[in-house]
């Protein structure tokens, strides 16, 4: 049995984490406490996404829920309110997430000031509209249909604590710091499977829900940012690529799982649940 060690949401797409006790699975993600996983995004003036490939001190920009409100606050920045509730005259903006072009709702020039102050560059928030729908491509997912919302290609991260520790055994044998969970911003961590594990599981199941591995996650720079100071180092990149780089991905570099729902959606998952993990054979 595989054991749901830590729930997290990223309500804007590149910023910190909100990890949580409970969540619930929904076909484009996690929801909890009113708020939708990868549920608001910064983009250029054009509408182009950004992400802390160009700007790692966007890993700072931390969110927090206080109803009626996603609070979000940077360094030596006054905390910033965005209501929950939709807004349904906001204007219109195109956006582009990879190749997806999606109608969101912009969310003004006060909050557009403000991340332009915190990331000191120009740029727009935008919201994803709860009336649109983002298909993943089911080439992954043997023509199952799922969708998400801002994330960058399926709804759900998965990845088991043992395969970081497997990572971090290799890092101190070289004589690096081991690095912590957040560095691979998972949404969903999970305990008592051997590592890398995940990559041969069919399915994590519990109480009426299925969640499917569809899809190695092919690592970008990311991991190479410090989430609590929003400055690179260490790089695991180079030893994860002697012994992960996936041929099934064209040789890049894999550490987790990406996810959809098959059965459950509307359930509720708990930290600390246990999923059966049954192995594709």
């Amino acid at each position: 049995m595989a054991i749901l060690t830590e729930l997290v949401l990223y309500p804007i797409k590149s910023c910190a984490g909100l990890s949580v006790p409970q969540a619930t699975l929904a076909l484009s993600g996690l929801v909890a406490e009113g708020v939708h996983d990868r549920e608001w995004m910064l983009v250029t003036r054009e509408g182009q996404f950004l992400t802390q490939r160009e700007y790692p001190r966007m890993a700072l920009v931390t969110p927090r829920v206080e109803h009626p409100f996603l609070v979000v606050e940077a360094p030596g920045m006054p905390p910033l309110r965005l209501p929950l509730a939709h807004d349904t005259a906001a204007p219109t903006l195109q956006v582009q997430i990879w190749d997806h072009s999606v109608a969101a709702a912009d969310c003004g020039d006060a909050a557009a000031a403000w991340f332009a102050d915190a990331l000191q560059a120009s740029c727009r928030l935008v919201r994803f509209r709860p009336e649109v729908h983002r298909p993943t491509s089911t080439k992954w997912t043997g023509g199952t249909p799922a969708e998400t919302r801002f994330a960058d290609g399926y709804p759900f991260l998965l990845i088991g604590q043992a395969s970081l520790d497997d990572l971090n055994a290799k890092m101190l044998a070289a004589g690096r710091a081991p690095l912590p969970m957040n560095r691979f911003r998972p949404n969903l961590v999970v305990d008592g499977i051997d590592a890398f594990e995940e990559d041969f599981v069919e399915a994590f199941t519990a109480d009426g829900v299925s969640l499917r591995p569809v899809k190695p996650c092919a690592r970008c720079p990311i991991p190479a940012i410090d989430q609590a100071t929003g400055i690179p180092g260490p790089d695991p990149m180079d030893i994860l690529q002697t012994y992960r780089a996936n041929a099934r991905m064209e040789g890049a570099v894999c550490i987790g799982q990406n996810c959809i729902v098959q059965d459950g959606a509307g359930a509720v998952l708990r930290v600390g649940q246990e999923l059966d993990a049954s192995i594709a054979f």
